[in-house]
This record gives structure tokens, sequence and C-alpha cells, in this order.
């Protein structure tokens, strides 16, 4: 039996239509693609939190990934229209986001995924081992 988490405070979601253009020729959204998937749902979570690309860079800080996984459970279509969800999930020393795609009609979920980044000081290049005060203020947490 899974054991389920409590929601966290800080997600998005929104939806996007499978286009031809994402699909394999055995006419299925070519694995790949869901990367771009998540990236929606990544930048509609970080707008949402008010800390997007832009406002990172002008913060003095990039936030690149260093890890992802993804685990896919069925394929998506042309045409389908799908449900991306991002949920920030923990953020002290890196920012991990847990990431699920579902069929938006039905909520079968389809795909489930992780991403990790870290924060690297611009000036620098220097990866920081705790996340910066700017996060935790958009996150209106208090840092530790």
């Amino acid at each position: 039996m899974r054991k389920q988490k409590a929601p966290s405070r800080w997600w998005a979601e929104t939806e996007v239509q499978v286009q031809f253009f994402d699909l394999d020729p055995m006419e299925i959204v070519w694995h790949g693609n869901y990367v771009k998937y998540l990236e929606i749902a990544r930048c509609a979570l970080l707008d949402k939190i008010g800390y997007n690309y832009g406002q990172m860079r002008a913060s003095g800080y990039m936030w690149p990934i260093i890890e992802m996984n993804l685990r896919y459970a069925a394929p998506a279509s042309f045409g389908q229209r799908l449900l991306l969800r991002a949920e920030i999930v923990e953020w002290e020393n890196r920012l991990r986001i847990d990431y699920t795609v579902s069929d938006a009609a039905t909520g079968r979920r389809l795909n489930r995924a992780t991403s990790t980044q870290v924060a690297v000081d611009l000036k620098t290049g220097e990866m920081c081992f705790a996340s910066p005060p700017i996060l935790f203020d958009k996150l209106g947490v208090p840092a530790p």
C-alpha cells in the first residue's frame, strides 16, 4: 500500500493538448516529450510563486536541474487534453518538484515525475548547499 503524503501549499496546474509533432511512429507521445510537459507545469508553478526564470536571474541565482525521474503509466495520444500538475515538496537545500500528468477528462494518471534543482550563484558559478533566502521569501516561510 502506497503511503499518501500531505499536499503541498505550493502547486499549480495547467492543461495542454497533445500536438501531432509530439507523437512517435507508434502514434503516441514520444517519451522525451514528457520533459517538455514537465517544463510547462514547472513554469506555471514558478510564475504562481513569483519566482520564474527571469526573476531567478534577477535575484542572482540560476537553478539548473541536476536530476529528473519519470515513470510512465499509460500513453497519451494525438488531440488528448492533458492536465499537468507541479508541486514543490522540498526547498531547504534544493528545489524538488513532483509532477503528475493525467488525462484532463478522466483524471487517469499517465505519468509521474520528479525534478531536483539547486541554486547556483551567478557571480561565482558556485553551487549553493542551502537554498538562498529569496526562495524562502517567495514561499512565505522563514529561512533557517
